[in-house]
């Protein structure tokens, strides 16, 4: 409703891609046979000790500093208490009032706005183990399973301020964060296996109000496009309480994709009652400047940059600098591309477009393609050396995709070699005007669009083989 306002914050979960554990040796790898991945430090058993994994925290480092945060040069790890079946020790290594870093920013743009939206803080902790629920997520049956083998791998939690004020916003402002994490290669983001996963604190207020609204946590959103829909109806329901004069309980609840709404959890849980408290068994970390000058010096070049710079470089508009950098692998894959064909802006055209489409419809990454940068570089040279034309590159395009087959095979296997040779063109031309003189009669009265009719039905005649230039080229020697 237009009276209320929404005020939102994301708490996002990042599985790091290291090789090992945060806390013990045991591998991190998805997919395993379940409860094999684990050992008695990530169980928690009597008489062992967590050692901190030191790729974790340079892991840590490089998201903060991409995020713009104050790093502490202390920090330390605590237990937080909860009873839960997927946690092993009833309890889980996170950190509390000390964290790795703090005071962030990340800048989103949206509608052709830009804003900046604050990180409170970026801290590391362990994963809890997984729960298998026999019937549907949200109404399990007799029994649930216990997979431990997420147990312990190393998470971060980013916590943005509640500047977001409405699902746009929070889509831009994850798949930003998504694209740093990629960028930086310390994730592979994957919602579908939970190595990127997102709550949202959320609550409504009166428009130009500055207090805020009691929050619900909303859970189980496992896609960007389940978050702004979730979002989008509790933005509605809360202001529908509102409005008829009643109050928003603070609870937790859980977005059901099936039935396009949420549903009540439990009541949300305040800090204090998980009991937080120093982990004995961990010493506190000293973050010293030379740690953090080493990892700023690994920084790579991340989404912000990269966009100017294929604008500056390339000379490619804002919007196609933005689609091609928003995916590392997009971006890699058109520079790769470059280096065997310099149009640069036909390329870009070609990837947002047929390349794009094919992939999604596959449900491949760009690095996962059949086609390859110098063979998409074959295929627009063709185009530019005539044997082709754009619409044929389409076709032959897309058996490329499918075959993994090189341009010139796919031409020659198809024989689709453009005609360029003008008396072949011109007897079908003479056979098109003697076959419309409608259509003729009418270009030469002045109506233009009649041109583009003859044109295709030249086309026609030739299955797309005819060289378009030479086609109108003759057509208005003809006609005129």
């Amino acid at each position: 409703m237009a009276e209320y306002e929404a005020v939102i914050g994301l708490e996002v979960h990042v599985e790091l891609k290291t090789a090992s554990k945060a806390f013990c040796g045991c591998s991190t790898a998805f997919g395993a046979a379940p409860n094999t991945h684990i050992c008695p430090v990530c169980l928690g058993l009597p008489g062992v000790l967590p050692v901190i994994n030191r790729k974790m925290v340079d892991y840590a480092l490089k998201v903060a500093l991409a995020l713009n945060c104050r790093i502490a040069p202390h920090c330390k790890f605590d237990r937080k208490n909860y009873y839960y079946p997927d946690l092993p020790k009833n309890y889980q290594i996170s950190q509390y009032d000390l964290p790795l870093a703090t005071d962030g920013y990340l800048e989103v743009e949206v509608d052709g706005r830009r804003r900046r939206i604050g990180i409170i803080r970026v801290h590391m902790e362990e994963d809890a183990g997984k729960l298998i629920h026999e019937g549907e997520a949200l109404n399990p049956g007799a029994y649930s399973l216990v997979d431990l083998n997420r147990t312990g791998v190393p998470l971060l939690e980013i916590v943005s301020a509640p500047d977001i004020h409405s699902p746009e916003e929070a889509y831009a402002y994850l798949t930003s964060l998504k694209a740093i994490l990629q960028y930086l290669d310390v994730s592979d983001c994957k919602m579908e296996e939970g190595s990127l996963r997102c709550d949202a604190n959320i609550s409504v207020r009166p428009r130009g109000s500055e207090v805020l609204g009691t929050k619900t946590e909303l859970k189980n959103m496992n896609s960007f496009r389940a978050l702004q829909r979730a979002l989008a109806y509790e933005i509605e329901r809360q202001s529908e309480i509102l409005a008829r004069g009643g109050r928003i309980k603070q609870e937790t609840r859980a977005w059901d994709e099936s039935r396009g709404v949420t549903v009540s959890l439990r009541g949300k849980e305040e800090a204090h009652d998980y009991r937080y408290f120093p982990e004995p068994d961990l010493v506190p970390l000293a973050i010293g400047e030379d740690w953090i000058n080493r990892i700023r010096e690994e920084l790579p070049e991340l989404p912000a940059e990269r966009r100017r710079r294929f604008q500056e470089q390339y000379g490619l508009p804002p919007y196609d600098a933005a689609v091609l950098t928003a995916s590392k692998s997009m971006a890699d894959y058109f520079e790769a591309c470059l280096g065997h064909y310099r149009e640069a802006k036909t390329v870009s055209n070609w990837l947002m477009g047929d390349f794009s489409r094919l992939l999604n419809a596959h449900g491949l990454e760009p690095e996962q393609a059949p086609v390859r940068p110098q063979d998409l570089a074959e295929l627009l040279t063709l185009i530019d050396e005539g044997t082709i034309s754009g619409k044929i590159a389409k076709t032959v395009f897309e058996e490329m995709f499918l075959t993994g087959k090189k341009a010139r095979t796919v031409v020659e296997e198809k024989g689709l070699v453009q005609i360029s040779d003008e008396a072949a063109v011109l007897a079908v031309v003479e056979e098109v005007l003697a076959a419309h003189p409608g259509p003729a009669a009418d270009y030469r009265a002045g109506k233009e669009k009649a041109l583009g009719f003859l044109v295709g039905q030249v086309m026609k005649a030739t299955r797309g083989k005819a060289n378009p230039a030479l086609v109108n080229k003759l057509l208005k020697e003809r006609l005129e």
